[in-house]
């Protein structure tokens, strides 16, 4: 492998030319005996790097942050934010290294060791962790909910210290951007007005050219988090850490720490293990998401009017619109679902018609994958088993023509149910990679039933007990 021919390779250092102020030059850890685990190819050719020679000795080196072309500009990025509430002035990427801009994208590591942001952490990851990432944020890109992707994780053939020993891991993540609500926090608390201008402008130009101006991309932003948080909703899927720093710009998900899909439906669904109070339960997403914004709001202030009343005016009236995107994105997504897109059914029947749905599932904790599914099964084995309320219910939506050949397009049948990645990820970290890729081949194509996959459509076996997940430290 080692003869394939080494690419030519250009990283950009936007951010870090543009915005020094917020980038510590830095260089990730070495790596004595990389291996690789995973290896997103498709990606890597979007990127123009041949997925041959990311295999090799010198790719690793490349993958790794440990060889890097003339030219690059690696840098630790500083951001703020709120974390449970809780402002921090300074966090930034502790464990994480921004090598470059490629094809337009970031080009991000995680777990390459300590930075100056590192607040007494190790700067390392772990196998099972990273995998995480990897497995659940291939998944969100396949059911086209926009998110940071996975190039490829790598194990470091060190152990690292966590609850037990652990096979250490870095991942090399994609994104359109790492910018944050934290990244505008970080600018603001500064006092200084020309970095905040600075930022906004690159932000503009990165991802809202036709925004304008900082009033203009904050309303870009309010309305792609809107469609985003809209998707995550109708999918069933739980961030779990939805800090001010974990959100992004562009509107892509980022940081997959205690994330997962839930299965028996509940508003008050938690997954993390450090989420006492529930305040990022499934349920509470749309909320949190708002209070978000009005960070970013808060931050932007000086910029959006000189006199602050009518700053304030002008913030509260674009983050109001943060409800009516919400609510559209989310009716337009439950018209897909129950295969009503192309029906004239009025907005305020469909709006009742999910609402009681909703209640119905609930009461019996369903499956919301699998419910979706099978209400569009051809043999109508939901429909005819179903009985008093939810029988009355498929009746009313019965009535309305539902097109179920459309719902299987729009309702996935495979998502990385938490049995199976907990299954995949502890066989990985005991060097076990199968169930790793079965995994990945049900869940990068999720709306296409294929022989052989049934398991991946289960829900979890009643020993599976309650599901707990920690923030991949």
């Amino acid at each position: 492998m080692n003869d394939v021919s080494a690419p030519v390779i250009a990283l950009g250092h936007r951010f870090a030319d543009e915005l020094p102020e917020m980038a510590v030059s830095w260089q990730a850890a070495p790596v004595a005996s990389p291996r690789l685990l995973v290896l997103n190819e498709p990606l890597a050719a979007e990127l123009g790097l041949d997925p041959r020679w990311l295999r090799t000795d010198e790719g690793l080196a490349f993958l790794t942050g440990n060889t890097l072309p003339e030219g690059a500009a690696p840098v630790a990025q500083a951001y703020a934010g709120h974390q449970f509430g809780g402002y921090s002035p300074r966090l930034g990427d502790g464990r994480a290294l921004l090598l470059g801009e490629i094809g337009g994208r970031d080009l991000h590591l995680k777990g390459s060791g300590r930075t100056p942001f590192a607040r007494g952490g190790d700067g390392l990851a772990a196998v099972g962790p990273m995998l995480r990432e990897y497995v659940i944020s291939e998944a969100m890109y396949a059911l086209g909910i926009p998110t940071t992707r996975s190039l490829a994780v790598i194990g470091t053939g060190k152990s690292i210290v966590r609850e037990n020993l652990a096979p250490g891991a870095i991942l090399v993540r994609v994104a359109a951007s790492h910018l944050r609500v934290g990244s505008f926090q970080f600018a603001r608390a500064t006092g200084d007005d020309g970095l905040l201008r600075r930022l906004v402008a690159h932000a503009v130009e990165r991802h809202y050219p036709e925004a304008g101006d900082a009033l203009g991309l904050y309303r870009a932003v309010v309305g792609a988090q809107a469609d985003l948080i809209a998707q995550w909703m109708l999918t069933g899927f739980v961030h779990g850490v939805m800090n001010t720093d974990n959100m992004t710009i562009s509107g892509e998900t980022i940081d997959y720490g205690p994330c997962a899909f839930m299965e028996g439906f509940d508003p008050a669904t938690v997954f993390s293990s450090i989420d006492e109070g529930g305040r990022y339960a499934y349920g509470n997403q749309p909320g949190i998401a708002q209070w978000n914004l009005a960070r970013l709001a808060e931050a932007l202030l000086p910029l959006f009017d000189d006199d602050q009343e009518q700053a304030i005016a002008k913030a509260t009236e674009a983050l109001s619109e943060f409800r009516g995107r919400y609510a559209a994105a989310t009716l337009r997504g439950f018209r897909a679902k129950l295969g009503l897109t192309g029906s004239d059914v009025d907005d305020a029947v469909l709006t009742s018609l999910i609402e009681d749905l909703l209640a119905l599932l609930q009461a019996d904790r369903s499956d919301f994958t699998s419910f979706f599914r099978d209400l569009a099964g051809k043999d109508g084995a939901v429909a005819q088993a179903a009985d008093g309320d939810l029988g009355e219910w498929i009746q009313r939506w019965r009535a309305l023509g539902p097109d179920t050949d459309a719902m299987n397009r729009a309702n996935p049948i495979y998502i990385p149910r938490n049995h199976l990645v907990e299954e995949a990820l502890a066989a990985a970290t005991d060097g076990d990679l199968e169930p790793l890729h079965g995994l990945l081949e049900a869940i990068t194509a999720p709306f296409d039933e294929r022989p052989g996959l049934d398991r991946f459509a289960q829900p979890a076996p009643p020993d599976f007990g309650t599901y707990r997940t920690f923030c991949g430290t």
